[in-house]
């Protein structure tokens, strides 16, 4: 599982990310001199380490390296949730307090993302209306629909149901 990134080190992968391209340490490092004085050789040292860690990949281009991301944002920021909810010692009370944090904005992403990864689960349709008649409630806090959405809502590891294997 990947390791987060330091500070320095999120910061070239940001421009190798949104540029999405290739790009050498002389980009990176004008860039990054916007923001704050940094010499080349750190910036050489930061993409020459992204690089031994797997995260760029890099091509020879005259004297100098043209470095490329191996993986997306989204992935690693993906597989930092993953590993941070795989840490927990109750991953589903884990979730619960992951969910609850959320903003409008990230639970209405998250539930276009389970439209895309599960369109047949209910509220797949992505209206409100639908997804409360399917049980689906709208909003964190409201009442669960029925009887086993109540009970789910009170121990979310039991909503996996009894042939889990727990």
């Amino acid at each position: 599982m990947p390791r987060q990134l330091g500070e320095l080190e999120d910061a070239v992968m940001t421009r190798v990310w949104q540029w999405n391209r290739p790009v050498t340490v002389r980009e990176v490092l004008e860039d990054l001199q916007q923001e704050r004085s940094i010499a080349y050789t750190t910036v050489m040292t930061v993409m020459d380490n992204l690089h031994q860690k797997g995260w760029v990949r890099r091509e020879v281009d005259g004297r100098a390296y043209r470095y490329t991301a191996v993986s997306t944002r989204a992935a690693y920021s993906a597989a930092l949730m993953n590993e941070a909810w795989s840490r927990s010692d109750n991953p589903a009370a884990a979730l619960v307090a992951f969910f609850g944090m959320m903003s409008a904005e990230q639970r209405e992403a998250l539930a276009d993302a389970m439209r895309i990864v599960r369109p047949g689960l209910p509220g797949a349709s992505g209206h409100p209306a639908e997804e409360a008649a399917d049980g689906v409630a709208a909003e964190p806090g409201d009442e669960p629909a029925d009887e086993a959405d109540a009970e789910a809502a009170e121990d979310p590891a039991d909503a996996a149901g009894p042939d889990t294997g727990r």
